[in-house]
C-alpha cells in the first residue's frame, strides 16, 4: 500500500511541475528544507559524542526534568524526530521510564516551535540565502576533517545553509506563483475551514515526514499573503498532529512499551488539537494580546503565527504535565506482554534502538545480564540447588548439605533453547551498531560478547558436572559425597557472591568482591589442598572416584572463573578499575 501511495505522489508532483512552472521552486525549496534539516540531525548526533544520549538516560527520573530536557534538548537541536528516535530507542531497551519518556516527548513539542521563531524572524525578512552559500561552504569544509566533532560542525552548518536556502526558494516560489494563481481565493472562513486546514497541515507533515518543513511553508505562503492568517492556524495544529502520526508509525513496530509511548503522545497532540480548535478564535486574541506586548505588530502574520505555535503547545503541556502519572497507569493496561515470552526471546533487543548506538549498547549490556540470569537457574539445578534456597544466605555450606533432592534437568535442550538462542540473538544483534561506536565502546562490546561465550561454555561444563552430582549425592561413600558438596558449594557460593556484586553500587567493591572470591575457592580446590593424595592413599574413595573427581574438579573450575570474569565485564564498567583488576592479575602470575 504505501508503495503505490509513494507512486501516486510522484505522479502528482511530475503533473505539478508541469503545469506550473512557478510551483518547482516551492517543492524543491521543501525538498532542501528536509535535506537541511537531516544534515542538522546527522551532525548533532557528531557533535554531541553520545552526551545527549547520557542525558536523557540520567535526566528523566522526574516529570519536570524530563519536560525541561524535552523543551530545551529539541530547541537547540531543531530535531523533534531525533529526540523522539532516541526516546523510542531508550524505552524499548528499558533504560528510561514510560513517564519519563512521554515527559521528553510531551516537551519537545514546545521545543519544536523554535524552528517556527527562527523561520518567521529570519526565513522571512532577511536575504536568507546570502547567509547560506557561505555556511554550506564552511559546512563542506569542515565534512574533510578527521574529527568527529568537527565534521559534525560541518554537518551542522551544511543542514542550517540548506535550510536557510530552501526557505529562500520557498520564498520566491510563493512570490513568483501569486504573479499566475492567487492561492488565498482558496482561503476558507469558519469553522468548516479550520477543518479542512487541519486535515491539509495533518496530511503534508505525514507526507513531508517534517513537521518544521510544513511550518516552512505554511510561514513562507502567509508572509506572501497567499494563504488567511487563520487557515495557517489550523494547518499549524494539523501538523502537530501529523507529527504525532508519523512517530507512532515508527514506535508501533517496536515493543509494548514503545507501542504504550506512540498512543500517549497521539493522546496529548489529539486531545491539544481539539482544546485549540474549539476555542481558536478566544485563543486569536490571546494571541494578539501577547504580540502587543513582545512588540509585535498587528499585521507581523508570521511572528503573530509563531506565537500561536508556541502557545498552543504550552497550554497543552501543561495541563498533560499534571496527568502524566495517570496517563502511564491507562497506557500499561494496553499491549500487555506475554509473562513467559522471555523463556525463548531476548527481553531488550529491538531493532528500533540500533538507530541510537549508544543506547543499543545498554540494551546489549542488559541482555547480556539477562543471559546470565537464565544460565544462574540451569547451574543451580546442576548442582541440585535452588537459587531462593541459598542466594542471600550466609550458611551456604550447611543449605548444600541439606538440599539432596535430585533435580530432573536435561542440560542440553535447556542450553539450545535457553542459552545459544539468545546469545546468538545478542551477536547478530551487536553486527547491526558496532561500526558506529567509538573505539572504547567497540572495545567494552567485544567484552560483553565474549561474556556470553564465557557463560554459554559456563552452561556447557556443568552437563558431566551434573550426571556425577546426581550420582554421588545418593553414594554410601560418605567422603565422596562431601567432596562433591565442596564442589557444590563453591559453584553457589560463587553465584551468589556475584549476585551480591550485581547489586553494588561500587564498582572498586565489585572488584575487591571477585577477588576475594577467587581466593576463597582456592581452600576447596581438591588438588591444591592435598585433599585428593589422602583420599588415594587411605583409600577413602576408589580410582574411579578419583579420576571423576578430578575431571569434575577441573570442570567446576572452568565454571567458576567464567562466571568470576562475566561479573567484571557486566558490573565493571569504569576502564581505569577494570585495567587495576588487569594488573593485579598479572602481578599474581609473577
Amino acid at each position: 500500500m504505501k508503495k503505490y501511495l509513494s507512486y501516486i505522489l510522484l505522479a502528482l508532483l511530475v503533473y505539478l511541475l508541469y503545469v506550473n512552472e512557478d510551483s518547482k521552486y516551492i517543492v524543491a525549496g521543501v525538498g532542501i528544507f528536509i535535506i537541511g534539516m537531516h544534515f542538522m540531525e546527522d551532525g548533532f548526533k557528531l557533535f554531541s559524542g553520545g552526551i545527549l544520549e547520557k542525558l536523557i538516560a540520567k535526566s528523566t527520573n522526574t516529570t519536570s526534568k524530563s519536560v525541561f530536557l524535552g523543551i530545551t534538548a529539541t530547541a537547540i537541536l531543531q530535531s523533534s524526530s531525533l529526540i523522539a528516535i532516541i526516546v523510542i530507542s531508550f524505552l524499548s531497551a528499558k533504560i528510561i521510564s514510560l513517564a519519563g519518556a512521554l515527559g521528553v516527548v510531551f516537551g519537545s513539542a514546545v521545543g519544536t516551535t523554535a524552528t517556527t521563531w527562527v523561520v518567521s524572524t529570519l526565513g522571512v525578512k532577511v536575504d536568507v540565502a546570502a547567509f547560506a552559500l557561505p555556511m554550506i561552504i564552511f559546512g563542506v569544509i569542515f565534512r574533510f576533517y578527521k574529527k568527529k566533532n568537527i565534521q559534525g560542525i560541518g554537518n551542522i552548518l551544511l543542514g542550517l545553509g540548506f535550510v536557510f536556502l530552501g526557505i529562500g526558494y520557498m520564498k520566491d516560489g510563493f512570490e513568483d506563483l501569486k504573479q499566475g494563481i492567487d492561492l488565498a481565493q482558496f482561503s476558507m472562513e469558519g469553522y468548516a475551514g479550520i477543518v479542512i486546514y487541519t486535515l491539509v497541515g495533518a496530511i503534508a507533515t505525514v507526507i513531508i515526514q517534517s513537521s518544521s518543513a510544513t511550518m516552512a511553508l505554511t510561514i513562507t505562503a502567509l508572509a506572501t499573503g497567499q494563504i488567511m492568517y487563520v487557515n495557517a492556524m489550523a494547518i499549524a495544529v494539523g501538523a502537530n498532529i501529523g507529527t504525532a502520526t508519523t512517530a507512532a508509525m515508527g514506535a508501533m513496530v517496536s515493543n509494548a512499551n514503545s507501542k504504550r509511548m506512540a498512543v500517549g503522545l497521539f493522546i496529548f497532540k489529539g486531545v491539544t488539537a481539539v482544546i485549540t480548535l474549539a476555542l481558536l478564535y478566544f485563543i486569536v486574541d490571546l494571541v494578539d494580546y501577547l504580540s502587543s506586548i513582545l512588540g509585535i505588530g498587528a499585521d507581523d502574520w508570521a511572528m503573530k503565527l509563531a506565537v500561536f505555535h508556541t502557545l498552543f503547545n504550552l497550554i497543552g503541556l501543561i495541563i498533560f504535565s499534571f496527568f502524566i502519572p495517570k496517563l502511564v497507569s491507562f497506557l500499561k493496561k494496553l499491549f500487555v506482554e506475554d509473562v513467559e515470552s522471555y523463556i525463548l526471546k531476548p527481553k531488550y533487543l529491538d531493532m528500533e534502538v540500533v538507530a541510537v548506538p549508544f543506547a543499543a549498547l545498554k540494551a546489549t549490556r542488559k541482555e547480556t545480564i539477562h543471559l546470565y540470569d537464565n544460565a544462574t537457574e540451569v547451574l543451580s539445578h546442576a548442582i541440585m540447588l535452588h537459587r531462593h534456597r541459598y542466594l542471600g544466605k550466609s550458611d551456604i555450606a550447611v543449605v548444600v548439605k541439606e538440599s539432596s533432592d535430585i533435580i530432573d534437568l536435561n542440560i542440553d535442550d535447556f542450553y539450545q533453547t535457553r542459552i545459544k538462542s539468545l546469545y546468538s540473538d545478542i551477536i547478530d544483534y551487536s553486527t547491526y551498531f558496532i561500526n558506529e561506536l567509538d573505539n572504547e565502546k567497540k572495545l567494552y562490546l567485544y567484552d560483553l560478547r565474549s561474556a556470553c561465550r564465557d557463560i554459554a561454555e559456563a552452561v556447557k561444563n556443568t552437563k558431566e558436572l551434573q550426571k556425577n552430582i546426581s550420582k554421588y549425592l545418593s553414594s554410601d561413600n560418605n567422603y565422596i559425597k562431601d567432596e562433591y558438596n565442596y564442589l557444590r558449594e563453591a559453584v553457589a557460593k560463587t553465584m551468589n557472591t556475584i549476585n551480591e556484586i550485581k547489586n553494588s553500587k561500587d564498582e572498586i567493591d565489585v572488584l575487591s568482591k571477585a577477588e576475594l572470591l577467587k581466593e576463597y575457592l582456592k581452600s576447596l580446590d581438591v588438588i591444591a589442598t592435598g585433599r585428593i593424595d589422602v583420599l588415594i592413599r587411605e583409600k577413602r574413595i576408589d580410582k574411579k572416584m578419583a579420576t571423576t573427581l578430578l575431571n569434575d574438579n577441573a570442570h567446576a573450575n572452568i565454571v567458576i572463573n567464567k562466571l568470576i570474569n562475566v561479573a567484571k565485564v557486566l558490573w565493571i564498567e569504569d576502564l581505569s578499575i577494570k585495567q587495576l583488576g588487569e594488573d593485579y592479575e598479572a602481578l599474581k602470575t609473577l
